[in-house]
């Protein structure tokens, strides 16, 4: 009985130690392929936001693109199109992608 019982502990643990490298290799596959990219890009898109200047054109998360003429913490002030009574106060956030008056006028 005691040879029994001895062997299938060891084939018990055996087991585990099988199933605790695979959850290691699991969450190593996640953590490169899912986790590590998406901080990568949250730090570029706040790079992005904390160069932010009054000038700059923008492409918001809705597919509007406009001028900043004022910003504020985490608001900021968008003038659209070629009318001067289109600004709207919006979310840093809300802005997806940045272009510099520099980088406008070189293209």
């Amino acid at each position: 009985m005691s040879i029994l019982a001895s062997t299938s502990s060891a084939s018990t643990a055996a087991g585990w130690g099988g199933m605790i490298i695979w959850l290691v290799v699991l969450f190593g596959f996640m953590y490169f392929f899912m986790i590590r990219p998406q901080q990568k890009e949250a730090k570029k898109k706040n790079a992005m936001l904390s160069e932010l200047a009054v000038g700059d054109t923008v492409l918001t998360t809705s597919g509007f693109y406009g001028t900043v003429i004022d910003i504020a913490d985490d608001t900021v002030i968008v003038e659209f199109g070629n009318n001067k009574n289109c600004r709207i106060p919006m979310q840093k956030a809300a802005i997806s992608a940045v272009e510099k008056p520099e980088e406008a006028m070189e293209k």
